[in-house]
């Protein structure tokens, strides 16, 4: 069983009659054997504190450690939601992007069809027109290529004149 330092201090000895000890002595090394003790004791004591504090720091981080490690679990994975989110709303965004090309480009070619069929109602106005002035060209052959180029400048690059 282990003593204390008082308990050192306490020690009483007894004195043999004839050969006995120095008391004074034996009484000084006691006194060192105690306070050395006592410095170990005290010592002992101040690591065991000190043991304590730290395993309640390491308690402390070993939660700030889990509470990190979820934290940063939760945020990848928001993270991966959040691209997940925006790559499908980006298909969307292409899909509808695709689908209003698709309408534009219908509605172009239903106007150029719609244009193209006044252009061939506006050459047979036209020829009417020229045809009841006397300006459209007979059996001749030359009046004839001379007319096309006549028709051909005003279906083609708009009307710039009426005759050639």
């Amino acid at each position: 069983m282990p003593l204390t330092p008082v308990e050192i201090r306490h020690i009483d000895l007894r004195r043999a009659w004839f050969r006995g000890y120095r008391k004074p002595g034996v009484d000084g090394l006691l006194t060192e054997i105690a306070d050395s003790f006592e410095e170990v004791w005290r010592e002992r004591a101040d690591l065991s504190d000190r043991l304590e504090e730290l395993e309640s720091e390491a308690t402390k981080h070993r939660e700030l450690e889990a509470l990190l490690r979820s934290t940063l679990v939760s945020a990848e994975r928001a993270g991966q939601d959040m691209k997940e989110q925006a790559r499908r709303e980006s298909d969307l965004i292409v899909q509808e992007a695709h689908a209003d090309s698709r309408r534009v480009t219908r509605e172009a070619a239903a106007e150029k069809r719609r244009l193209e069929e006044d252009m061939v109602k506006i050459r047979a106005q036209l020829r009417a027109a020229l045809e009841s002035l006397g300006e459209w060209p007979g059996e001749k052959e030359t009046e004839v290529s001379s007319a096309r180029t006549v028709i051909g400048e005003i279906t083609d690059s708009g009307i710039r004149r009426v005759a050639g």
